[in-house]
């Protein structure tokens, strides 16, 4: 946005020799209008989106980034992330991400610690991250970890796409 003041008007004026005042009849007085250029172009508008939902946070002593999207604007809705790679979490959680990705755009992350898989997510803006871990292959249930609370709920693995249809509506 730029205030360009009567800059471009007395410029024109002075060069046509045409007036361009604006005349205030209550106040019986002249004024050349003041210019504001404005813009609104998509770069504009994804840079604005973009700045709005980042934020820094500390977290048990650690600087943790946020991209905290509305979860229905979020460009990936849900990671999907078995807790080791053994014990038939990989294939258990690539059959929920095979799934899931038929509804939602959704990402698979088997590398590194836990932790840091959350953390990666978090900065993309992913609003639910749903982990494959001891517990799934004895009752059939995940852990899906809520990004901006950090909460986590159990969901059963036939539950979880509804789960997160009910929460990416908003």
């Amino acid at each position: 946005m730029h205030n360009r003041g009567d800059f471009d008007l007395a410029n024109h004026q002075k060069a046509s020799g045409k007036k361009l005042e604006y005349f205030d009849q209550a106040a019986n007085a002249r004024y050349l209008p003041n210019i504001v250029e404005t813009s609104a172009g998509a770069d504009r508008v994804a840079l604005t989106v973009l700045v709005d939902a980042f934020r820094e946070e500390q977290v048990e002593g650690e600087t943790r980034t946020v991209l905290g999207f509305l979860p229905s604007v979020a460009p990936i809705k849900a990671a999907v992330l078995p807790l080791v790679n053994k014990d038939a979490m990989p294939e258990t959680a690539t059959a929920l991400f095979n799934d899931l990705r038929k509804r939602f755009a959704c990402f698979y992350d088997d590398g590194g610690a836990i932790g840091r898989r959350y953390r990666r997510m978090d900065e993309v803006g992913t609003p639910y991250c749903i982990t494959v871990d001891g517990q799934t292959a004895t009752d059939q249930t995940v852990t899906v970890r809520h990004r901006d609370s950090m909460a986590q709920d159990r969901v059963a693995i036939s539950g979880v796409a509804d789960f997160l249809g009910e929460r990416l509506r908003d």
